[in-house]
């Protein structure tokens, strides 16, 4: 079960996702107005934030923006009607860690939000992880690189454990999505060349351990 945000202004389809969550035993709380949903995911803890890209007071945008530089580290899902690969893009590179596009069946909605609940830290693996200078608390889901705290948001997150624990590996994007993001997308791989840019802009600028393997995706040195 978990507790889910949906920021929604077209009342009849946030009540209509509502009505199928809940069937799957999850919490769901509404808000219609894009600054009150705002507060409402900053004042409380929430799993999932199923966040609609044209609100009233704020954007979603505008909302998965100031969330993640909040450190707000809830799955956040965009909703949108937009179906073209800019908004796509933007929601991406503001932090969103998925989007599903109007119209859209419950059971597509409810394999995404498993997908963003599915951990990779099971109970017997260590806590952290370290590669070279950057360390990785799989409990706190924190990353340091020597004694400065990078900012990850939880896709990015899972995205460096899985290239660290395969280090060396080639990974195609394919590869990257099925284990990742937990379903079949389709066919638009570019979601995972977007993390890998937001991950280097953060920890390899410089582009020297996290390589492209032209042809196939990408392999951490």
């Amino acid at each position: 079960m978990a507790k889910i945000l949906i920021i929604e202004d077209e009342i009849s389809i946030s009540k209509m996702i509502a009505y199928d969550l809940k069937q799957f035993a999850h919490e769901v709380v509404i808000e219609t107005d894009g600054l009150m949903g705002y507060k409402r995911a900053k004042s409380e803890a929430f799993d999932v934030i199923l966040l609609d890209l044209m609100l009233p007071s704020m954007n979603g945008i505008d909302i998965c923006k100031k969330l993640r530089a909040k450190e707000n580290r809830a799955y956040i899902i965009m909703l949108t009607a937009m179906d073209d690969e800019m908004h796509k893009l933007e929601g991406f590179d503001v932090g969103a860690d998925d989007y599903v596009t109007k119209p859209f069946s419950p059971r597509e909605l409810a394999a995404r939000i498993r997908a963003g609940l599915r951990r990779n830290v099971l109970k017997d693996e260590p806590s952290t992880l370290v590669y070279n200078d950057i360390t990785l608390n799989l409990t706190s889901h924190e990353v340091y690189r020597q004694d400065e705290q990078v900012l990850l948001t939880l896709k990015e997150f899972e995205l460096l454990v899985f290239l660290v624990k395969h280090q060396g590996q080639a990974l195609s994007r394919e590869q990257l999505l099925t284990k990742l993001w937990g379903y079949s997308y389709d066919g638009d791989t570019r979601v995972v060349d977007v993390h890998i840019f937001k991950l280097r802009e953060k920890l390899d600028p410089k582009q020297e351990f996290i390589k492209t393997v032209r042809g196939i995706g990408y392999k951490l040195m």
